[in-house]
């Protein structure tokens, strides 16, 4: 018999790849570019020139096996060595390459991280709104994703709620800044804040609790804005990051958790890590990635196009009425919708050929999240869009 929990997930499939499809299928009805589709986080700029380059000299220079054989298990060392490397000289930390894992993006480096610092029964804790697939990084886990309600006038810790959702077996507070969806910051006000709290739990409940911070969107701030370094301010802090944002390789799939040196343990997570990759079928991400993108490390891509698109959305939405909080950084903006009924207010849109996600399935309803990784002369053409959908359907 086949499993029973994975064919029910079939009947949940996730909204943001439900609303993509749909706008893939209208793109063969009425054209890609008729199709204003804010649905997927998908990097919109081009990989920069240097990281394209060292791949061309790697394939022509370097011996088959060491681009295409399997890595070690934790990932190649002379990599992890580079990795510890850069972070400690932006960063002020002092990692070595025994407290670096590598992963297959981002989304790897949680799921790993949450197996580490968790056993089943137990809690961990993050904030709406909230990436939905961490859902199912946690609770497959046998652990128990709790969800601390949304601070909806800047989307910085709602700190009351948190305290209430604290208990003894909260072992994780899983945080994600700059944030998908609402691309809110957390200011160092904030992160000093949670980690004074936590220090606190964990003295009252004799037991650590880990922060794991899930940055891939590290990079992509905005004019006046800096993204607070979470190890920096918590010892018990395991960071996961993937290149897909920063250097626009989603698809390359390369990641990693730095576990901070202070943390309990902190020099056996790497090595922990490569245990849990033996159950769970993850092993060694791409050792051509993994060469290639230790050779950039620093470099992005030109990532300003996404603070230009936000800029004239944002002023847009504002000028028509929306409630919403200027993103500080990614590719994502989070109205609050014009109607209680997201879903209702984000089909009403489909009629128009805006694709927009309801915010229920980030724990926010009430609210829908765009993505503006799209041409900037699209986003132009989108925002003529939305003025006719909110003067047809709302009169405004």
């Amino acid at each position: 018999m086949i499993s029973q929990k994975y064919k029910e997930m079939l009947g949940a499939k996730s909204v943001i790849r439900e609303m993509s499809e749909w706008a893939g299928a209208r793109a063969k009805e009425i054209g890609k570019e008729n199709v204003f589709d804010f649905s997927l986080g998908n990097p919109s700029v081009p990989v920069p020139q240097v990281f394209t380059d060292k791949m061309i000299e790697l394939l022509q220079s370097r011996d088959t096996m060491e681009l295409h054989g399997y890595s070690q298990s934790q990932g190649i060392l002379a990599v992890r060595k580079k990795f510890a490397q850069f972070l400690n000289q932006t960063y002020g930390m002092e990692y070595t390459a025994e407290h670096i894992f590598m992963t297959t993006g981002a989304a790897g480096a949680v799921a790993h991280a949450v197996r580490a610092v968790t056993q089943p029964g137990d809690e961990v804790i993050t904030f709406a709104p909230y990436f939905p697939e961490y859902n199912h990084y946690v609770n497959q886990t046998g652990a128990v994703l709790k969800i601390v309600p949304a601070d909806t006038q800047q989307f910085q810790i709602h700190f009351e709620q948190l305290e209430k959702t604290l208990t003894p077996k909260t072992m994780a507070v899983l945080i994600n800044s700059p944030n998908n969806p609402s691309g809110t910051v957390y200011s160092e006000q904030t992160v000093k804040r949670l980690a004074e709290l936590l220090c606190e739990k964990q003295k009252e409940y004799g037991h650590d609790i880990f922060i794991i911070s899930d940055e891939p969107y590290r990079e992509i701030l905005f004019a006046g804005v800096k993204a607070p370094y979470i190890s920096k301010y918590y010892d018990n802090t395991l960071s996961c990051y993937s290149f897909a944002k920063s250097l626009s390789i989603p698809g390359e799939r390369l990641g990693y958790v730095a576990a901070n040196p202070n943390a309990t343990d902190g020099e056996l997570i790497s090595a922990m890590c490569a245990q849990i990759s033996r159950g769970i079928g993850h092993n060694c991400p791409p050792s051509i990635i993994q060469i290639a993108v230790a050779e950039v490390l620093g470099v992005t891509s030109d990532l300003s196009v996404y603070e230009t698109n936000m800029n004239i959305i944002y002023d847009e939405l504002v000028q028509l009425g929306f409630t919403v909080v200027k993103p500080g950084g990614t590719f994502y903006i989070f109205p609050k919708a014009l109607e209680a009924d997201s879903v209702a207010f984000c089909k009403k849109a489909m009629q128009y050929d805006l694709v927009f996600v309801p915010g229920d399935s980030f724990g926010c309803p009430g609210y829908f999240r765009m993505a503006y990784c799209v041409e900037t002369d699209k986003v132009r053409r989108g925002m003529e869009a939305l003025r006719r959908f909110v003067k047809e359907v709302y009169n405004k």
